[in-house]
């Protein structure tokens, strides 16, 4: 295979910033270089060094472009690509009114296969390339989704839904079924390619003790994989799970009951948190995840990152398409601001962006593989127009550094500004610039 040296300005984090100043956090290069090789990058820094030694590699010039690790979304639905920007109501009316109506649909191989397609062209479209994605509740659904990441060879970490109890029949398993399923589905995809597997039991209120118990038994079966579901993401959602669960001290208590928290675990929205809850995530490593843009459209609260972070939680953010309303990372980042500065939490623009690449990365266990463009991780890259848009440019005049630069991407952009986005090595967008 032909080797590929990309040119253009290069931005990787090495650990999360501690502020603006804390220029240690991450190496910016005006003139820079990545050679990628057979779906790995090989070298990156400055321009001249690496290009020294990449022979006749096919050269790709993005100057003045913007080179970064691509993004990382952990929370999004595939089902649901169909269901976006629904006019809304809260969670267990939209769940039943858009929803569960969409997901019956995957039943039908063709159709999922289908839609998968559509869905990874949006993620690479939007400069995404790594997702955590629930897909419905038949494993069809799963099979397409992996089949279509595979094809692309690219990052993807799924699994199929399992709910037994408190939805209409199209969209139930049975407790056994949904282990027997699961599990054929981690005997064929995890570790395939670049697949990994993600135990999905949607939330407490669809999933019966029953199917719980053999959750928490294949999660014992399977410790490699991830684990994904929902919390505290809506106070009629708690309540009810309350009701289902009346022996449980907590929402989170359930899950902790059948031996579903682990550093495996990702717990989509985790808004409106008691203090034991707070305090078993920080005991058991498990992983909240920030959906700002869903959170806002269902009006279901405000998220806590700092609250979170000063109990030594490290926190994931994500899309959480299609309650939320972008697949783009950087508008998630957007409302993700706003979200803080009502908390009068601050969000530096260098953090953001570490958030959505390198620090997504560490809430995986992947840090050596993907979320930044060190030499030997993943040839996945994102090529950032900051100029894409009439009003982006009239801004940038006045853009004076890096950070600045950054901040109006993160607030202004969307797939627009992603001029290109490389997965495996391998450019995604149809139309380079």
């Amino acid at each position: 295979m032909t080797d590929t040296l990309l040119r253009g300005r290069v931005l990787t984090f090495h650990y999360e910033p501690a502020g603006p100043e804390d220029t240690d956090a991450y190496s910016y290069i005006e003139d820079g270089g990545v050679l990628m090789r057979d779906g790995l990058i090989v070298a990156s820094g400055d321009y001249e060094s690496v290009a020294a030694d990449a022979g006749d590699a096919e050269l790709i010039d993005h100057r003045p472009y913007l080179l970064m690790a691509g993004f990382i979304d952990l929370h999004i639905h595939f089902p649901q690509v169909q269901i976006v920007a629904s006019w809304g109501s809260q969670l267990l009316d939209w769940l039943n009114g858009y929803t569960f109506p969409a997901e019956a649909e995957y039943a039908n191989a063709q159709h999922a296969r289908a839609m998968a397609g559509r869905f990874c062209d949006l993620l690479t479209d939007h400069g995404t390339t790594t997702a955590v994605a629930f897909c419905s509740v038949h494993a069809a659904s799963a099979e397409a989704l992996f089949s279509e990441a595979d094809d692309r060879n690219m990052r993807m970490i799924a699994g199929k839904t399992m709910m037994d109890r408190n939805a209409p029949d199209a969209v139930l398993d049975t407790a056994q079924s949904g282990y027997d399923d699961s599990k054929a589905l981690i005997e064929r995809w995890h570790g395939t390619g670049r697949a990994s597997y993600a135990i999905t039991p949607r939330f407490a209120i669809t999933s019966t003790p029953e199917q719980l118990e053999l959750t928490g038994a294949l999660a014992g079966e399977n410790p490699d994989c991830y684990i994904q579901t929902h919390l505290s993401e809506n106070h009629d959602e708690i309540a009810f799970t309350a009701e289902l669960y009346s022996d449980a001290r907590d929402y989170l208590d359930v899950y902790e009951g059948y031996g579903l928290l682990s550093p495996n675990t990702l717990l989509g929205h985790a808004i409106h948190l008691k203090d034991r809850e707070i305090g078993a995530m920080a005991d058991t490593g498990a992983h909240p995840v920030f959906c700002p843009t869903s959170n806002l459209f269902l009006g279901s609260g405000l998220f806590d990152d700092a609250g979170l972070r000063a109990r030594g939680i490290q926190n994931g953010i994500a899309t959480d398409i299609g309650a939320g309303t972008s697949y783009s990372m950087l508008q998630t980042l957007n409302e993700g601001y706003k979200i803080l500065q009502l908390q009068g939490q601050k969000l530096h623009t260098l953090r953001a962006y570490h958030w959505i690449t390198r620090g997504n990365a560490e809430v995986l266990g992947m840090a050596d593989k993907i979320g930044t463009l060190d030499a030997g991780t993943e040839a996945d890259i994102v090529v950032i127009n900051a100029r894409a848009t009439t009003a982006m440019d009239v801004r940038m005049d006045r853009a004076k550094s890096l950070s600045d630069e950054l901040f109006v991407v993160q607030m202004m952009g969307d797939d627009r500004a992603i001029a290109q986005t490389y997965v495996s090595g391998v450019p995604q967008k149809k139309e380079t610039t």
